[in-house]
This record gives C-alpha cells, sequence and structure tokens, in this order.
C-alpha cells in the first residue's frame, strides 16, 4: 500500500510542480485569486480562502515577504526541523523517520488551552527550480497514513492536510513567499475561533520565522562546532 501511496504523491508533486511557471506566473507575478475571497491584510500579508463544501472549512492563499530574509535562508530554515523545535513555540514534538516503508514526518502541536493537540504525520518534497534567472525554493507536504505511528491519546490526528511553501527573491535582499494550505482540525472548534487563528497564525508564523532566519546562521556555526 505504502509503494502505491508513494507513486500517487509523485505524481500529485509532478502535478503541482511541472512547469515552474506554475506557482512563480501565477501566483509571485499575478497571484491566481479568481472565485477566491479576499480574506484579511496585516503585516503586508494577504490571504485569500476559498470554502470547501464537503469539510465546511477554507482553504488559504498566502502571499507575504520577509524582507530581510534571502530565500536560500528561508528555504532552509522552513526545512531544518531541529531548528524549528527551537523557534516555533507550538511545536510539542517534530521529527523525521522512516515508517511503513517511507521516509515521513511526525509533527505534535500544542494548541492553546484548553484544546486537545493535534498531531500530523506527513510527508514531504523539496524542488530548487528557475524562472527568469531566479531560483525557487518549493516545499509541498501532504498528510498520510501511517501505521507504524499510532495515535496518541488525548491528541487529535489531523488527516486531511496538505501545504505548499514556495520562495523566491523579492529583487533586493528578502524574500517573495507563497503558502497555499487547507488541513481539518477536527473536534468542537467554533468558527469564529478557527478565523482568528487564519487572520492571526500566519502572519505571526511568518514574523517568528523572519526572526529564525536573522539568528539562523550563528544557530548553524554552533551546531557544526559542537559536531565537529
Amino acid at each position: 500500500m505504502h509503494i502505491a501511496f508513494g507513486v500517487l504523491f509523485k505524481l500529485y508533486w509532478m502535478h503541482e510542480l511541472s512547469a515552474p511557471s506554475l506557482f512563480v506566473v501565477r501566483e509571485f507575478d499575478t497571484p491566481d485569486v479568481e472565485g477566491w475571497e479576499f480574506f484579511t491584510e496585516s503585516h503586508g500579508v494577504k490571504i485569500y480562502r476559498l470554502y470547501n463544501e464537503t469539510s465546511g472549512l477554507y482553504e488559504y492563499k498566502v502571499y507575504g515577504t520577509l524582507d530581510d530574509c534571502p530565500p536560500d535562508v528561508c528555504s532552509e530554515v522552513y526545512l531544518d526541523l531541529e531548528y524549528r523545535k527551537k523557534w516555533d513555540s507550538y511545536v510539542s514534538e517534530l521529527y523525521e523517520r522512516e515508517a511503513n516503508g517511507m521516509k515521513v514526518i511526525y509533527w505534535d502541536v500544542a494548541y492553546p488551552f484548553p484544546m486537545s493537540h493535534r498531531d500530523y504525520v506527513y510527508k514531504r518534497e523539496y524542488k530548487e527550480l528557475e524562472h527568469n534567472g531566479q531560483k525557487v525554493y518549493a516545499v509541498m507536504a501532504k498528510s498520510v497514513e501511517c501505521s507504524e505511528i499510532p495515535e496518541k491519546s488525548g491528541v487529535i490526528r489531523v488527516d486531511d492536510y496538505k501545504q505548499s511553501c514556495v520562495l523566491t527573491t523579492d529583487g533586493k535582499v528578502g524574500s517573495k513567499a507563497f503558502m497555499r494550505y487547507y488541513d481539518n482540525p477536527k473536534g468542537m472548534i467554533p468558527t469564529w475561533l478557527i478565523n482568528w487563528g487564519a487572520k492571526t497564525g500566519v502572519p505571526s508564523f511568518l514574523t517568528m520565522m523572519q526572526k529564525a532566519c536573522r539568528t539562523y546562521p550563528e544557530y548553524k556555526a554552533k551546531r557544526m562546532a559542537a559536531t565537529s
């Protein structure tokens, strides 16, 4: 079963990134938001949403900038799971391992009290592309079934999750970022709280990530010194 899923995941990835222009031209040069509802704008971050009739939840598109963080550093920070444990206060547990014949990431997210933690098991793909002479860094994640990482008591497993993150230069010293994501957190979470989280959580995450990018070179140097 894991082999069949691996093939499907690769096909999905090839469809998402079959041409660099799919993300870059449509989303960076001219955002493709036809049919999407403008949701909010805060701290230079614009968010659009699309209603999912099946779940009653929304999928989101996010456009933002990280002014003083180059895209190669941003992509490293985004991919570095050990470092994320240090700068993302919502991470309760995070690791990558082999399970069910594939490499997956386990992520336990601490939701605000009194809500239960949510956890995710997902596959991740990373690609470096090129558009108009500029590098584009793309990361895609999608939830998977994984019997070797069973659900934990008191933690709600999110099994309907997908996210794409694309980074490129802003033409100066920073990065332009595009994210598209959807997840179904399950449980009895009020709609107003989900909306509040979407409006404040993404800009807050980008702010935290920007700070993390600034201190990443120092973190890497210390880690290398400790292992040498």
